[in-house]
């Protein structure tokens, strides 16, 4: 006896990322099972978001299954943004300059 999606109180969460954005892909994991597809906003741009919540709801509707978006958002951390050489490791008793400013670091 197969559940209606209303009566399922099981989520089965799938994390979309670019080695599952693909329309193919998406329908795989939704026919498979997937109930909740995650969205991980730590990384990609907007654009890939949106790009992906798109495909999400277009493949949803061709398979007239519903499926629920998580978008995970990141928690308490602070992000530095671009630096000259790639990264770089602060240690204790390092001094930096912290700014709103867009600019890349050194």
């Amino acid at each position: 006896m197969q559940l209606q999606a209303s009566q399922r109180r099981t989520k089965i969460v799938a994390t979309i990322g670019p080695a599952t954005s693909s329309p193919e892909v998406l329908r795989a994991l939704i026919e498979a099972g997937a109930t909740t597809l995650r969205l991980n906003f730590s990384h990609g741009t907007h654009e890939d978001h949106q790009r992906n919540i798109r495909l999400i709801r277009q493949t949803s509707f061709e398979l007239n299954q519903p499926v629920g978006i998580l978008q995970d958002l990141q928690g308490p951390k602070i992000r530095l943004g671009r630096f000259e050489n790639g990264s770089i490791v602060l240690k204790p008793g390092d001094r930096f300059i912290l700014t709103s400013h867009s600019m890349i670091g050194t």
